[in-house]
């Protein structure tokens, strides 16, 4: 038995004789864990760049407004913090959406390859891990932060191919990891377990009727090995009973059914995935967790907001095209209030044995391959993060002038307390975790 849930067995008053008896049960492992206030880390991720004059806030500091795109987020402003001056610098084989996309969370190079992009050279898949998986890997080696899944990679309207454009989670160098994309699916992934308990129950039933026929036509000795037969099963229900009842700390959550995976299905899809991803946190299945939307050139037509065209389309418009210039704006503000509803979600449900809600023990990054798309430009990459689960001293408007993102998922890897000495490039590690306070 692990130290942790020792100490919580010894202060609730349990001998050590009990603890052979207790060592497993699910409860005990669970209020063990909550004995120290959890820590988790969730990503979105949008393409093809954004609006600069309607994201960045014109004040640094404490003082700042928040530009039309960050808007929805207005009732998290304490709880924000907006980093600009972030730069993507891994440089080498690869479109500048590639390097954008496979590169964001793993900070390291692509393998030379056969893909081709754009007009630069061809490239491979990425040469090293991805950030969350670099923290949920640190998580899963301790009891008290391992959880059921370590990492939760999800997201909407992800083409089916398999290209550097399409993946931004990396289990290791050449090991790209698949969005899951269909709510349904992520259901089962989830709950399928519940699933398999209520066929266990149709089992039992069936046995227990089995077992009362066979009593009127056995002996009296074989009765009484059938009394002890059906005990067992008794048994095997309580126990199962108890173990449905600790396994959820909130139900199961309901989809709506006959949801078609296509684009005009993006809003719904978008609000199940958030759902399921909240529902996963406030269970603690995982700690982790991405959400990705499209991909990088992602293409969706956003007809729920009257756009037609499509979005990697309209962003290679000039910015003296007022028009694309106010649906790209339409566009980002929408992606804006995707991440105001998660964060809402988190912040209406109490954390379990601590003070504060999952959004203050949760940090939310939303970023972007690019940081303009009609420029394609890898530098002052859009990152907000919200929430208070890594720590960091939020309410603030930051400006790192020309920074690299090695640095920025350093002070992810620290505040979570495992202190590596360099992520992804290690030249681009050299000055550590920028200070977030």
């Amino acid at each position: 038995m692990h130290t942790s849930r020792r100490q919580f067995l010894k202060s609730v008053g349990i001998s050590s004789a009990a603890l052979p008896f207790l060592d497993g049960l699910p409860s005990i492992a669970a209020q063990s864990k909550l004995r120290k206030a959890p820590q988790r880390l969730l990503f979105i991720f949008s393409p093809n760049g954004t609006i600069p004059k309607a994201f960045w806030p014109d004040q640094e500091g404490e003082s700042f407004e928040l530009k039309r795109i960050l808007k929805p987020l207005e009732p998290f402003k304490g709880r924000l913090m907006t980093l600009k001056g972030i730069s993507n610098q891994i440089r080498g084989d690869g479109d500048s959406h590639m390097r954008g996309m496979s590169c964001l969370l793993s900070a390291k190079e692509l393998f030379p390859g056969n893909i081709q992009g754009g007009s630069h050279t061809p490239a491979g898949w990425c040469q090293g891990i991805s950030i969350d998986e670099e923290i949920a890997n640190y998580f899963q080696t301790k009891e008290e932060t391992k959880t059921r899944f370590s990492n939760l990679t999800t997201g909407v309207a992800v083409p089916h191919r398999a290209d550097p454009w399409t993946r931004w989670v990396y289990a290791g160098p050449n090991k790209p990891v698949a969005p899951a994309d269909d709510p349904y699916k992520l259901l089962n992934l989830l709950y399928g377990r519940l699933e398999d308990q209520e066929s266990v129950k149709s089992i039992l039933d069936d046995l227990r009727d089995d077992l009362r026929r066979a009593k009127k036509i056995v002996s009296s000795e074989d009765r009484h090995l059938i009394d002890s037969h059906e005990s067992l099963i008794r048994d095997l229900e309580i126990e199962m009973e108890s173990l449905s009842q600790q396994a959820l700390a909130h139900p199961v959550p309901e989809l709506s059914p006959g949801v078609v995976n296509n684009n005009d299905s993006i809003p719904q899809i978008s609000r199940m995935q958030i759902k399921l991803l909240v529902n996963a946190f406030a269970n603690d299945m995982a700690r982790v967790a991405s959400l990705q939307f499209t991909n990088s050139v992602g293409n969706a037509r956003m007809t729920w907001l009257g756009i037609t065209e499509g979005h990697h389309a309209l962003s290679h418009d000039p910015d003296l095209n007022s028009q694309s210039q106010e649906k790209l704006t339409k566009i980002n503000v929408w992606y804006a209030e995707q991440m105001a509803m998660l964060c809402q979600m988190l912040d209406t449900i109490p954390e379990p044995g601590h003070t504060g809600s999952l959004l203050d023990h949760t940090t939310v990054i939303w970023t972007n391959e690019l940081g303009k798309g009609n420029s394609h430009t890898l530098n002052d990459i859009p990152f907000v993060a919200v929430g208070g689960g890594l720590g960091f001293k939020m309410g603030r408007a930051l400006n790192f002038k020309k920074q690299p993102h090695n640095r920025l998922w350093l002070s992810c890897a620290h505040a979570v307390g495992h202190h590596i000495s360099s992520f992804g490039n290690p030249q681009l590690s050299e000055n550590g975790p920028l200070d977030l306070g």
